[in-house]
Formats: C-alpha cells, structure tokens, sequence
C-alpha cells in the first residue's frame, strides 16, 4: 500500500500578489491529490459560513481537524490536519514558549492498514524556540509506539546545519529537503517531511504549479510514502 503526504503553508489565503483567496487554496489542494495534508497559517471565522476549512473538508471529503494557535479579532489562527484515512486518535501539543507567538502540533493515530503517526506542526522563529519544540515533538515521536512515523510542517529553520535538524536527522534520518519558499522561485526548505523508517519514503518534491506560484508565498511539500 502506498499513499501520499504533503504540508503547505497557507499564508491566511493570502497571495503572492497580495490577494485573500481562499479559493485558490481549495484549488492547489484539489491539485496535490494527498490522503493526508498539514496546514499552517490557516485564518478562518468559525462563525462565517464557507470559511477555508468548510471549503477544503466539501471540496475533498477528507476528515478535517484544526489546531488553533490564536484567537483575535479576525477569528482563528494555526495549524490544521486533513485525512482520507481512518482516524483512530487525534492530541494537540502545546509547542508554545513564554513571550513567543503561541505554537502547537496535531499528533494523530491513522489508520493505514498499520497503525500511522502523523505529526502535523509549524515551529517558531527564533533558534530557542525551535530547539525547545523539537524537543517537545521528538518525545511525542518517541512515545508512539506506530511501526510508521511521519513528522511534516513549517519547521521555520533556516540553518540546513542547526540543532533541530540534527536531532530530527538522529531519529528520522537524512531525508531530502527540496526548496518551497519563497513560492515565486523557491530557495529555502522551509517545509519539511520526515518518515521512519526513511525506506518507506519513495520521494519527495515540491508542488511547482502556476496556481501554487500565487496561491500562497510557500509552495506544498509532497511525499509518496510506501508501506
């Protein structure tokens, strides 16, 4: 059994050209084709009907979970999961670090024949803060006891050789990491997908399409994982 993995960076709908469309979203979505998907940056008002979330969970049927970082004026903030699989468990992790912009992870139990972790989750910009939060996560990592791990988001780090993805590397090995942001010509491997065991990752590339270009100023990070 195969399937397909990918994480975007949704950017509040906002494009590259300055534009809020939730649409177009919708539609690099419908494009990636993915059984599983995490979401960062994701903006909605639960109270507004067809906000982004409704938009993706009609337009795909998939099984939508929100992991709200923030709650303002304009509505709802953070992360969110989509999947096609059976989902057996679903915990949000409190990534947060006091006086930082509130982070956090979905971590769910799917069902892809064989129990599936899937950590969903966008970390913090500063150094410290992603140090402490892959902490955080490689525990949850650790703890499951999935014979199939996946770690996927926005993992904010810039430095190829840094702490965080030293430690990501000790557990997950060294998984390729092909360039999404910025969308319009893409240099820097922001997002990120890591699989355990790394056999079962056949490939992994970025989602370069016109609509992906404009959609959001990231591009999807795809994975085609075999079991």
């Amino acid at each position: 059994m195969s399937f397909r993995v990918a994480t975007y960076n949704v950017h509040r709908s906002v494009g590259t050209d300055g534009r809020t469309e939730p649409a177009r979203i919708v539609g690099v979505v419908e494009e990636l084709q993915a059984d599983v998907l995490a979401l960062q940056e994701v903006s909605f008002h639960p109270d507004k009907p067809k906000h982004l979330l409704e938009r993706l969970r009609d337009a795909t049927s998939m099984h939508v979970f929100e992991g709200v970082t923030l709650r303002d004026e304009r509505g709802h903030y953070g992360n969110a999961l989509l999947s096609r699989l059976p989902v057996r468990e679903v915990r949000r992790l409190d990534l947060s670090v006091p006086g930082r912009e509130p982070r956090g992870a979905i971590d769910a139990e799917l069902d892809a024949g064989v129990p599936v972790q899937v950590i969903a989750t966008h970390l913090g910009l500063r150094p410290f803060e992603r140090r402490r939060q892959v902490r955080r996560l490689l525990g949850a990592v650790e703890s499951s006891e999935a014979p199939l791990k996946v770690l996927l988001g926005d993992l904010n780090e810039w430095f190829l050789w840094g702490r965080p993805i030293r430690w990501l590397q000790q557990v997950f090995g060294d998984t390729p990491a092909p360039p999404t942001f910025p969308a319009k010509r893409a240099m820097l491997p922001l997002d990120r997908l890591w699989v355990a065991p790394p056999s079962s990752i056949v490939r992994s590339y970025a989602h370069d399409t016109p609509l992906a270009r404009v959609a959001s100023d990231h591009l999807p990070l795809v994975g085609e994982i075999r079991l």
